[in-house]
């Protein structure tokens, strides 16, 4: 198994699809993918979208077939959020040409001018996709992996807090070396006390970690 990380350029009428969305809305990354329903052209997923202006997300003009099914948390620009994307009907072929033995992944993000999709799968699999997604854009970055997938969201074995709480620690470089954010300020971020929030870190490592090392 490998990981492949793409970075295209979509051509017009890929970027005249989705440009609707880009009127209140700067980016959206992908969090986690939850479903994939490639006959009925239906997406869902736990995404972070990047608002253009200050605003409430309740107050951002979207497009029909896209709807934010909850927000779990907003922080200036930016929203986490369940999405739900209803591709349109002269777009469902598009979907179904990406029904590949791949498994959608981490990091990808949708832009105005930029995509950025990341998927595990086999060799044969992976250069189908590099194909295929050549028909709407251009490929300006791409970059194989070795990757080790576990048949289930291993994320799947936290609680809703531990998960948030463990998500905005890694995207905020709390586990970088050197640390980019402290303890104190991450626990402002999240709005929790500094104690529940390493309390939250610790059990989830925890977790994580019995999950991994299961059987050894």
């Amino acid at each position: 198994m490998r990981k492949l990380i793409l970075e295209i350029e979509p051509n017009e009428n890929w970027a005249k699809l989705l440009s609707p969305i880009f009127e209140n809305f700067h980016r959206f990354e992908l969090l986690e993918m939850m479903r994939i329903d490639y006959e009925e052209g239906v997406k869902i997923g736990l995404m972070e979208c990047h608002t253009k202006r200050n605003i409430p997300i309740h107050e951002a003009k979207i497009p029909d077939n896209v709807e934010i099914l909850s927000v779990l948390k907003s922080e200036n620009r930016k929203h986490t959020c369940v999405v739900k994307i209803q591709v349109p009907k002269e777009f469902t072929q598009m979907l179904t040409e990406f029904k590949l033995n791949l498994i959608w992944t981490t990091p990808s993000s949708v832009a105005e001018d930029k995509r950025i999709y990341s998927c595990i799968g086999d060799q044969e699999n992976l250069m189908k996709f590099v194909e295929k997604i050549k028909k709407y854009g251009k490929v300006v970055n791409m970059h194989f992996q070795k990757a080790v997938y576990q048949p289930h969201d291993i994320l799947s074995v936290l609680t809703d807090k531990q998960r948030e709480v463990l998500i905005a620690a890694k995207k905020n470089g709390y586990y970088d070396l050197p640390k980019k954010i402290s303890s104190e300020d991450l626990s402002n971020k999240v709005g929790i006390s500094k104690a529940t929030l390493l309390e939250h870190l610790r059990k989830a490592e925890e977790r994580l970690l019995a999950n991994i090392l299961a059987g050894y």
